[in-house]
Order: C-alpha cells, then structure tokens, then sequence
C-alpha cells in the first residue's frame, strides 16, 4: 500500500473535513508549501487562502477547502489544520459571499474617505475573505 496522509481541517465550530490523501497544499504567509506523505515534522501559520487536498481514492479528485487563516501541524503522515474558519467548495454560498464582497468595497471606500487606518485593515481582510471564498467555490 503506498503510503499516505491522513488529512483533518478543524474549527472552532468542529471538524470540517476529514479524509486520506496523496498531497495536501496550503498557503503560509511565506508561500505556498505541498505536503507529501512522510513530510518532516512542521508547524506553519497558514494564510487566508484555498487548500488544496488530492485524495487517495481518486487519481484526479481534488478537496479545495476555504481556509481564514489559522495552522497547520504536519506530524507522522497526519496533516492538521486549525484554522479560524474553513469551507468546502461544495458548502459554499456563493451569493452570500458576494454580498459580503460587496459589502467589505464599500467599506473600504468609507474607511479611505474617513482616513481610518484601522477600518480599512479590517475591510480588506473581509474583502480578501470573501474573494477566497469565490474563488473556492468554482471548483465545485
């Protein structure tokens, strides 16, 4: 049997996915890494950004999951991904994360208008969020 890694995505809502796989690819707030099984112990902070998880029962099947930031511990073929919240493609609301979209540019012309340094950080965060979420959701 060739080996593989066992691959769980958590929240503090719970577990969002779990499942084999051949590879696992994630951002890091220094780039991209891939995760192969028997990959060296590690511990990275991952960005907001999709994962992308290939599947042992699939030569083609590939996992996209939404991920907001959060870690990942990689230790004895089991990839670990705590993250602030995580969704599916299949699980995404398109039209919700749209709204939200729109809503984070709005916001961001407010916060430039009122020259709040503060409130546009936080906008273009929610903006970068929703983007990911899109973006995740055409994978389906």
């Amino acid at each position: 049997m060739k080996p593989n890694l066992t691959v769980n995505v958590v929240t503090p809502n719970g577990l969002v996915y779990e499942h084999h796989a051949v590879i696992v690819v994630a951002k890091t707030i220094d780039g991209e890494l891939g995760i192969l099984p028997r990959h060296a112990p590690i511990i990275v902070p991952l960005d907001i950004d999709e994962v992308r998880i290939k599947r042992t029962d699939s030569d083609t099947h590939v996992d996209w999951i939404a991920i907001n930031g959060g870690v990942m511990e990689v230790r004895d073929d089991r990839v670990t991904i705590i993250a602030d919240s995580a969704e599916r493609e299949r699980d995404i609301d398109v039209s919700r994360a749209q709204r939200a979209k729109q809503r984070a540019e709005r916001k961001i012309e407010q916060a430039k208008q009122q020259e709040n340094v503060d409130e546009l950080k936080r906008a273009q965060v929610a903006l970068h969020r929703a983007i990911n979420r899109i973006n995740v959701s055409k994978h389906r």
